[in-house]
């Protein structure tokens, strides 16, 4: 776990906050009015934290309300033993904080990567507590005809997932992964994609790799990828979504912004996904962004995030 006063030579200034509510020490950021603006939550992935999204924490508080959740074993927040770090539970996780803790309404959620399941699933279970839902380079599950199969797809023609799936076979997933202190660079700039290698400063770094210091704090880093590259067999079977609250969903409204030099989740296969559930919401192509849009165009997701609140 990241200090709670570490600041990162001042590149994230935001103060640290702290829920309990899910049998873990939570850490997040809530920013900005409480009344007056939009209600913005913004969802990390793998492996990145709270920091992902510090060029717009500070512009879009100074209108609306920002709540920048760390998942369990990522940044700030605790990394405990005996849990599954499943997406299902990270979902419990962040109902905890959101509702039961601060009872947010009004969200617009921001989902990059693995919160994008993560915050569809939250979705889900409270459409009413939902405006609209930016994605970039994720996916959002709403259990439609499909989808499975574009994943599929994706699975098998990803860079990241046929390195996970290699490396799950003769047995270094959990080597690579529980060193993700040390391999972290490799993982987001070459097995990702990041497209501006000139933003690896050693703050940069320090800020990725600070949490996982051991093996222990690498369950949630390795245990995400682990899920489907090694499912558990004996795990029953989802079940399918409440196909009102998917109902409701698809009539929020939605855009899309895509890197197009992903790597891991492939443009060809996630853009198709996202049309499954929004036929006709915007999707906004930046050719020259991989994986992680917050690093590569910042300033471009920023204004696109702007200009959906002010039209919806």
């Amino acid at each position: 776990m990241i200090p709670e006063h570490e600041t990162f030579d001042g590149t994230w200034p935001f103060p640290a906050r702290y829920c309990e509510a899910a049998g873990f020490r939570q850490h997040y950021v809530d920013e900005g009015p409480r009344r007056g603006g939009e209600t913005l939550v913004l969802l990390h992935g793998e492996p990145t934290w709270g920091y992902l999204w510090r060029h717009l924490v500070g512009p879009l508080s100074r209108q609306h309300r920002v709540v920048v959740p760390d998942h369990m074993g990522f940044g700030k927040s605790d990394t405990p033993p005996g849990r599954g770090y499943l997406a299902d539970e990270h979902v419990d996780n962040l109902e905890q904080l959101l509702v039961g803790e601060l009872d947010l309404h009004g969200i617009t959620l921001v989902l990059h990567d693995w919160g994008g399941p993560i915050g569809t699933g939250f979705a889900l279970r409270h459409p009413d507590r939902v405006s609209r839902i930016l994605a970039t380079n994720t996916v959002l599950p709403l259990g439609l005809p499909g989808y499975a199969e574009l994943m599929q797809h994706n699975f098998a023609d990803s860079s990241w997932f046929r390195w996970a799936r290699a490396a799950h076979a003769d047995g270094t997933l959990e080597v690579l992964l529980g060193n993700a202190g040390h391999t972290i660079t490799h993982l987001m700039l070459a097995l990702q994609t990041i497209t501006r290698p000139q933003i690896l400063t050693p703050t940069w770094v320090r800020a990725y790799s600070a949490h996982f210091t051991g093996r222990a704090q690498c369950r949630g880093v390795i245990r995400f990828p682990q899920q489907l590259v090694a499912p558990d067999p004996d795990a029953p079977a989802p079940a399918p979504p409440d196909p009102a609250a998917v109902a409701a969903l698809r009539g929020k409204p939605a855009l899309l912004v895509q890197g197009m030099r992903d790597t891991a989740l492939l443009p060809r296969y996630t853009v198709p996904a996202f049309r499954l559930g929004y036929h006709s919401a915007p999707v906004v192509e930046l050719p020259q962004a991989g994986h992680f849009t917050p690093e590569d165009a910042p300033e471009t997701l920023l204004a696109l995030l702007d200009l959906f609140l002010q039209t919806t």
